[in-house]
């Protein structure tokens, strides 16, 4: 199967969402293409608010996980500068995947968005549910976790689903 959606196309970071925005090429999008210059903040304005939160939401997780491969803190000032410049932009070594995840290559790790998304795709049979919101699968590096807004992902949320990361990258 063909992944589709936006960012890097040999990501390690694989975040999947079960909708994606009503903007430009992305509503027929068929393969994996990097953000263009402005993209992120033309389809949050365009698209709405909760397509603001999900790449702020994603921006504010890598920045708070400070991990080289994905966002090394030294190199922004801010999260926002990180989302602006960096996030699923080609070579970034992040994605934002509208199709269902498909293989667990070596040294990807993969994020589920909502646990009702995550419970119609195909999950390893040894998945842990951590508690309501958060599962794991070390030996997928997967986890499932809440959908990337404010209240569902909070930065207390963050700061968990951040441990659950480093966990599964040693």
């Amino acid at each position: 199967m063909q992944l589709s959606g936006l960012g890097d196309k040999n990501a390690s970071l694989r975040v999947y969402i079960a909708n994606r925005p009503d903007f430009a090429d992305i509503k027929t999008l068929d393969r994996v293409r990097p953000v263009k210059q402005t993209e992120i903040s033309d389809i949050g304005n365009q698209c709405g608010n909760g397509w603001r939160k999900v790449f702020n939401v994603y921006a504010k997780l890598l920045y708070a996980l400070n991990d080289p491969r994905w966002c090394n803190n030294k190199d922004f000032d801010s999260w926002q500068q990180f989302r602006d410049t960096q996030l699923l932009q080609k070579g970034s070594d992040t994605s934002l995947l509208f199709s269902p995840r498909t293989t667990d290559k070596a040294g990807e790790l993969h994020l589920i968005m909502g646990r009702t998304y995550a419970k119609s795709s195909s999950l390893p049979e040894n998945l842990y549910w951590e508690n309501d919101e958060f599962a794991i699968c070390n030996k997928s590096k997967l986890i499932v976790c809440p959908y990337f807004d404010y209240r569902q992902l909070s930065n207390q949320k963050i700061v968990y689903l951040v441990e659950l990361i480093r966990g599964l990258s040693r």
